[in-house]
């Protein structure tokens, strides 16, 4: 099994385990029941935010500083899709070049695939290899999309949400969806003009928030990732953060990650096997014949096939 081969360091057979996953290979999920035991190590940081905010050189910045720390690190970069391979437009592997040669760190690039959440499905089994290989720090790079890049809270212990002073207007960008998952902003390219002004706004959004007492108070740190300042603090941040999870009980977090896990797949296993029992019938291939020639709509024959398949009992088993 890959598992074992994983949880004895051997780190082709974690690259083998991650492509496969990414290509939704039905054998993964034993490989994955193998190697959950020895996850829940990892401190899951997520970076997410508007495109060209310096994402990415931010994230090189943090892994320099981790190494410098004695920490092994893991990797997670999702780039926007190919519209025709389906494949990663950019490759954060290129851009981090200088850790490549190195053991401690491994780094995986995957791709959308149509997702909106900024993450595919692929990430969270992925990230759970990462953990099983021992890794002290797994970072995942959202791909950048706006308001819709927040899937990333459902899989990282902190987010930090990296926003630029030349965003726009600086209260609209605040109030938006993304922004009010941060756990950390960095406020990047400190040398932009309007660099006060939107550290400014940033902190008055954040005083007119209702806490509670005890609640986490996101902080806010400048950081110009080029020439690595900030950086630091950014990291200390984090690190305040998971203590700060774990004296509110990190063990619930974690539940909500299980659960999170567990309705993927749960999802994934049920129409896979209720596809499978339609197509051994050639209900799947009628039905999709019917809705080509629109003789009925999709959201009719959806309801219509699991309709069927309840009153049949069909299940997965």
């Amino acid at each position: 099994m890959l598992a074992e081969k994983i949880l004895s360091g051997d780190i082709k057979a974690a690259a083998q385990l991650m492509r496969a996953i990414e290509d939704e290979d039905p054998g993964t999920l034993r490989e994955l029941k193998g190697l959950f035991p020895h996850t829940g190590h990892a401190h899951i940081i997520g970076l997410t935010g508007a495109p060209g905010t310096g994402k990415s050189t931010l994230l090189d910045c943090m892994v320099h500083l981790l190494r410098q720390k004695g920490k092994s690190v893991g990797i997670l970069a999702i780039d926007p899709s190919s519209p025709f391979s389906g494949g990663a437009i950019l490759g954060d592997r290129v851009r981090m070049q200088r850790h490549a040669e190195d053991k401690s760190v491994f780094i995986k690039s995957i791709a959308t695939r149509g997702h909106l959440g900024g993450l595919s499905r692929s990430a969270f089994g992925i990230v759970k290899v990462l953990d099983a290989m021992g890794k002290d720090v797994i970072l995942v790079e959202t791909v950048g999309v706006g308001q819709d890049g927040v899937d990333v809270i459902r899989l990282a212990h902190t987010t930090i949400v990296v926003v630029t002073a030349d965003m726009g207007d600086g209260i609209q960008a605040i109030k938006s969806g993304i922004l009010e998952t941060a756990d950390i902003f960095a406020l990047n390219k400190t040398d932009l003009e309007g660099t006060e002004a939107s550290l400014n706004g940033i902190k008055m959004m954040l005083s007119m928030r209702q806490l509670r007492k005890g609640d986490w108070n996101p902080p806010v740190v400048q950081t110009l990732a080029i020439r690595g300042q900030g950086v630091d603090e950014l990291l200390r941040q984090a690190q305040n953060h998971l203590k700060f999870l774990k004296t509110q009980g990190l063990d619930d977090m974690r539940k909500q990650q299980a659960f999170t896990d567990f309705g993927i797949y749960f999802r994934k296993i049920l129409v896979e096997h209720a596809q499978s029992a339609l197509e051994t019938k050639k209900e799947w291939q009628t039905m999709m014949d019917s809705i080509t020639k629109g003789e009925i709509d999709p959201y009719s024959a959806a309801e219509e096939l699991v309709s069927k398949i309840i009153k049949s009992g069909s299940s997965p088993n």
